[in-house]
Order: structure tokens, then sequence, then C-alpha cells
């Protein structure tokens, strides 16, 4: 774009990524004259090497698996192989297509994108390409990267990021993943539909351990029923390349007593994503930052005035759709409208393996911790009642957690394509309804959706089909 004059803007943004370039849009939309710093592509990790190519992938994966289970459908069909180099250019498509709409309508709100590594150089200054740029208000959105552990050399070949994993030209025979989080466990799933044996290890006692319990065990019935092996309460001690691939040692039991070596053709590297800030200028600038994260009260706002910070830098769930969340939600603060603060646990949350696992809410274990044992109540509808999941041939469930007598507090998906449920459950969640309020709503039949009403026809006291 070559070089933008230096200019002073209501709204100077750090980083192009969901919650940046949401928070551009939205001021720019507001009226408010935006600057847009961005050292690589408008979109960031989620358009460009996260969310979108991993679901591109997940949904290659679902292709691959329909075409090899095709006949208990009765439909003759046969998987010749997986050809990646033609996967990759249907993802490349995917994200090339989002990108240039994204950059066209950031053009069109006529935000100023200021191109290059951006340096925090002073109170509501940012230094690009050796030119400064100033702001009434700065919000901090430079996103994250993918984290490693001591002693474990990512080198792009054998060792892997997430990163380089959505670059491969070719099935590995054989990985490891070493993080058995919602990254771990999609590649996980990726990897075994394109025919790959796979082994998880995850150091906590169970996958996706973030989700509830319930959720944790049926995705890891299922990862068994399809051959991905995995190994929970595990942890990585050491790796040694070999002329097949990777040796990774790794520790478990009492004090980690027992020693295994696991071998592979590959390493995935998915222990989680640190926070994008060194070298940014922060505390010279006396932004308070842990660990790389910088603190926020709940207005997305830093203790230097006038500075903000949104996405993935800011302590908590790091997903996409929380960034672009923040992001409006900051625009609409400095346009001096009256937001309404994002709150964390009505975010959805979605893991888009095979099973999907989604929810918003409490888990059992943290609403037992607010309101006691007695405090709530739960039901779980299986799925094994909900016709459409009967014809789409996927097992799982809605799991209902409610204050007893009092709104519902947690809803926890199970199945395939659950995540597309997620978008009423977080209603429910988010509008503090009861069971009764929803029992009443008319769902579409033949749907899954259904099984969110018969769930709560059953919280209810008047279940039709279902066994709590």
């Amino acid at each position: 774009m070559g070089r933008t004059r230096v200019a002073d803007f209501d709204v100077l943004v750090l980083g192009a990524g969901s919650g940046g370039y949401a928070c551009a849009l939205r001021a720019a939309q507001l009226g408010l004259s935006v600057g847009l710093v961005e050292k690589d592509k408008v979109g960031g990790t989620c358009l460009h090497v996260g969310c979108i190519p991993t679901k591109a992938l997940l949904h290659a994966a679902e292709v691959a698996d329909s075409a090899r289970e095709s006949e208990q459908f009765g439909v003759r069909a046969t998987l010749d192989g997986i050809d990646m180099p033609g996967v990759n250019a249907y993802k490349d498509g995917v994200v090339s297509r989002l990108h240039k709409g994204l950059a066209g309508l950031i053009k069109g709100r006529g935000i100023t994108v200021l191109e290059g590594a951006g340096t925090v150089t002073g109170p509501r200054q940012v230094t690009v390409a050796g030119e400064v740029h100033t702001g009434r208000h700065l919000v901090l959105a430079s996103g994250s990267y993918p984290r490693t552990l001591p002693g474990l050399d990512v080198d792009g070949e054998r060792v892997l990021t997430s990163e380089h994993a959505l670059r491969l030209e070719r099935v590995p025979a054989s990985v490891i993943v070493l993080g058995g989080g919602v990254i771990g466990s999609e590649f996980a799933s990726v990897w075994r539909s394109f025919g790959a044996e796979v082994t998880i290890v995850e150091a906590l006692p169970r996958l996706v351990a973030g989700e509830d319990e319930a959720s944790s065990k049926a995705l890891e019935r299922a990862f068994r029923k399809r051959g991905i092996s995995f190994r929970t309460g595990t942890r990585f001690q050491s790796l040694e390349r070999t002329d097949g691939g990777v040796a990774v040692t790794v520790t478990s039991g009492d004090d980690g007593a027992r020693t295994d070596v696991l071998e592979a053709e590959l390493l995935l590297v998915a222990v989680g994503r640190g926070p994008a800030t060194d070298g940014l200028g922060l505390e010279e600038l006396g932004v308070t930052t842990e660990r790389g994260f910088v603190l926020t009260d709940d207005h997305c706002r830093t203790n230097v005035e006038g500075v903000y910070a949104v996405g993935d830098i800011v302590p908590g769930l790091q997903l996409a759709h929380r960034g672009f969340q923040q992001g409006i939600f900051v625009a609409e603060h400095i346009a001096g409208l009256d937001p309404v603060p994002v709150d964390e646990t009505g975010i959805p949350r979605v893991t888009y393996s095979h099973p999907e696992v989604a929810s918003v809410g409490l888990d059992e274990a943290a609403a037992r911790t607010a309101y006691g044992d007695d405090g709530i109540e739960t039901v779980t509808y299986d799925l094994g009642g909900n016709g459409k999941s009967q014809i789409l041939k996927t097992q799982g469930f809605v799991k209902l957690i409610r204050r007893t007598d009092g709104p519902v507090v947690g809803v926890h998906l199970v199945g395939d394509r659950v995540g597309e449920l997620i978008g009423e459950a977080q209603l429910i969640y988010n509008w503090e309804a009861h069971a009764e309020d929803v029992a009443p709503l008319v769902h579409a039949h033949p749907t899954q959706n259904e099984a969110l009403g018969e769930a709560h026809l059953a919280l209810a006291g008047k279940p039709l089909h279902a066994h709590s």
C-alpha cells in the first residue's frame, strides 16, 4: 500500500486480528477516525492460521469419513486417498476469499491500514516503519503465538506447531500430539480421518479439560472407538530425532515414576498459545502485565489512561469470537455509548473434533462450587432419542445444569454438528432462562435442536422421550 502519511486518529488499533479489526470496523461505523496497524495480513491468527483453515481441514476430514463409511448408508463409494495439495488448495481458497472480503470492508469503511510491525513508543503512540502515529485512544490487539515447552525445539519439519501443520503437503503415517486441549484434539481428529496413527499426550487427567467432565469422558470414548490413542496424566520429558521421525520420552504415574518412549513420524506441539506482547513497549509505557498477558478491567481498560486491550493478550478464553466482541465493546465505549461488558462465562466454546464438544456457562463442578450440591439440578438427554442424530449416526448428549428451581447455568453438548446448537444454548444461558421458559418453545422436527427442547422438557419435569 506504500507509505501512509502520519496522522492522528480517534482510535489507533495495534493488531488486525479478530479483536483489532472488529474494533476498527465498529469504530469507523460510529464515525470515528481509525488507524489499524498490522505487520502481516488483516484477519490475524483466526483467519490465516487458526479457526478458518483448521475448520476447512476438519470438513475435508468429515468428507473423507463419509466416503470411507458410505456403505452404512447404502451408498457404494470408495476413498482412494487424501490429496493434501488439493485439500490445501480448498483450505487456502476459503481463507483467500474471506481475506479479500475483509480487506475490502476495511477499505470501504475508510480505515487507514498502517503496514508494518508496530511498537508503542509513547502515550497512545505507535511507531510503524519509522513513522509515529498517535490516537486519542490506543487499543492493544496483538494476538497470540503457539507455545512450546522447555527442551522442545520446534523445527517445522518433524516437530510442528499448528501453524506448520496447516501447511503439511502430505498425510503423516503417525503423529504424536502433545496436548489434548482444543487444538490438539482437532488435529488428532483430522489426521485420524486422513488415515494416520495418532497418539495424544496430555498432562492433565482428561482430554479437553476445560469442559465438563462428562463431555471429556464422551470424547475419550469416541476417540478410543476411532482408534485414536491417548495418554492422560502424562508429561513430556525429552525429545530425540530418529531416522524415522521422533522419539518422545514421557513420564506418568505418581511423581512421574513411570517412563515411556513413544515414536512417530511427527510431533505436533499443541500446548496452548501465549500472548504476543514481547517487544511491544508495554513495560516502558507502564501497562500492567502478568506472564505477558495485559491486565484489564471488565471494560477492557488497562491501568494506563486511554489504553485498552482485547483478544488473546487478555487473560481468559483465547477465542476469536471473544476478541471480536471485546473489540466491538471497546469501540462503542470510546464512542460514548453504554455497551454491556462481555460475560466470560456466557461465551460459547466449541471443539470441532469428530464428535464435536460445545458448551456455555458453568460446568457441573463449577456450579457445585458456586451453589452447593443441593443448589443445582442436572439432566442429561441422550442423542439416541433424537431423530436427526440417528440419521447422522452420531452419539452424544445434551447436559443441562440449573440452579435448583432457578435458571439454567450451564449447557454441555457432545455429538457431530452440536457446535451449530450453541447459538440457542448461549441465549438460554445469557438470558437466564428457566427450563419452564424453554420447554414450550417449538423446535423443528427432525433437527438436532429438538434435543435442546427435549432436555428442557425433562428438566421442567415433563420428559417426553428422555430418561434423565
